[in-house]
Order: structure tokens, then sequence, then C-alpha cells
């Protein structure tokens, strides 16, 4: 959802101002949004999505960015096979009617020596759009070893509750609604965007 998402790492950059914005595309070998959920009051299930796509767009010299991430539902993983079919079937997921997931959002909070920053942004999910705060704990940019352009990563969280998008399976059976995001993320800058001229 968390997909995600998320990436004040470019702020601080090794690399000098670039022309803005400059797009950065994530890395879906790299970035795995996972989650935390209640199972029946007694025991805490993790899971993680394996595929998601997107961009951020980041203007280095004024600090300002948005997010545009989508999540693969199809992907989920909860290491049992069983629970993965049934997660994606119409008893929750439905990813026949809904296989994606989408978070949309705009960086707040950042300052040239900040330590963490976030994300104000919209999550859509199960047809339902709700907002949702990504929090950024720690990021990082350095030159990528193979494709020699600007490559950022950021570890980020986030929170809400599932009924609030249709997704109240267990609930009556006292399973809290609350679910935990954990979201590891990577992204490289376009080539085009490291060739434009710095101001």
């Amino acid at each position: 959802m968390k997909r995600i998402l998320f990436f004040t790492a470019c702020v601080c950059g090794p690399l000098a101002a670039l022309a803005a914005p400059a797009t950065y595309t994530i890395d879906p070998t790299h970035t795995f949004p996972s989650f935390e959920a209640d199972h029946m009051g007694i025991s805490t299930w993790r899971g993680k999505m394996n595929g998601s796509s997107g961009t951020v767009s980041l203007d280095k010299t004024s600090g300002k960015g948005s997010v545009d991430v989508t999540i693969d539902l199809g992907s989920i993983d909860f290491g049992l096979d069983a629970l993965n079919t049934w997660a994606r079937g119409d008893g929750f997921f439905d990813v026949a009617k809904y296989p994606r997931a989408t978070y949309k959002g705009t960086l707040s909070g950042w300052l040239p020596d900040a330590a963490t920053a976030w994300v104000d942004g919209e999550l859509t999910l199960h047809g339902v759009t709700r907002p949702v705060i990504l929090d950024i704990h720690s990021f990082k940019c350095v030159e990528h070893p193979v494709f020699k352009r600007d490559y950022c990563g950021a570890d980020a969280t986030a929170s809400f509750k599932r009924d609030d998008f249709g997704l109240d399976a267990g609930k009556d059976y006292g399973f809290r609604m609350d679910v935990n995001l954990r979201i590891q993320v990577e992204a490289l800058i376009d080539a085009n965007a490291e060739a434009a001229p710095a101001h």
C-alpha cells in the first residue's frame, strides 16, 4: 500500500541538485511492503506483497515531491498457500474485482537537515480511498554500482484500520482491525533526469 513509497531519501543524495523535478522509478526487486495483522487477539500474522511498481517525483532544490505507487494484491504472501488463496478471493481482497491497491501522496515536513519526514497521502484499497500518513524513518542515496545513476532507499511505516476499507473479515470473532505496514523501498533515477543540467 505501502505499497511504496517514500523517498525523502532522494533529497539528501550525494549528487548535485538536478533540474526539477527528477523522476525515480521504484525497483520492484528491492521493494516489498510487508504487514502485521491481529489473529483472534492471540497472535500476530505477518506477510508481504511481492509485486509493486511506481514512481517518485522529487525536486531536490525545493524539497517538494510526490509518490505514486501501485501494489499487486494478487501477490500477497503469508507463507501459507491456503491463506494466500483465501485472501485473494471474494471473502477478502476480491482481486478479480479489485486487483490493485494504490498510494498517492506528497512529501511533507522536509528540511535540509531533517532526520525523518513523512508523506501525506491517500490509500485506495478494495474500492475505498482513505488518508494514510507514511512515516519515513531512514533514507539514503548512493550511486548505483552497475547503472551509475542516483539510487535511493528508505524504510517507512504506516498504519490503518482495515474495516475502514470494507475488509472486516474476522471482526465478529474478535479480530482487531489494525494493520501495521513495514515498507522497504528502493528506486533508481531515470536516465534522462540525471542528464538534465543543474540550476
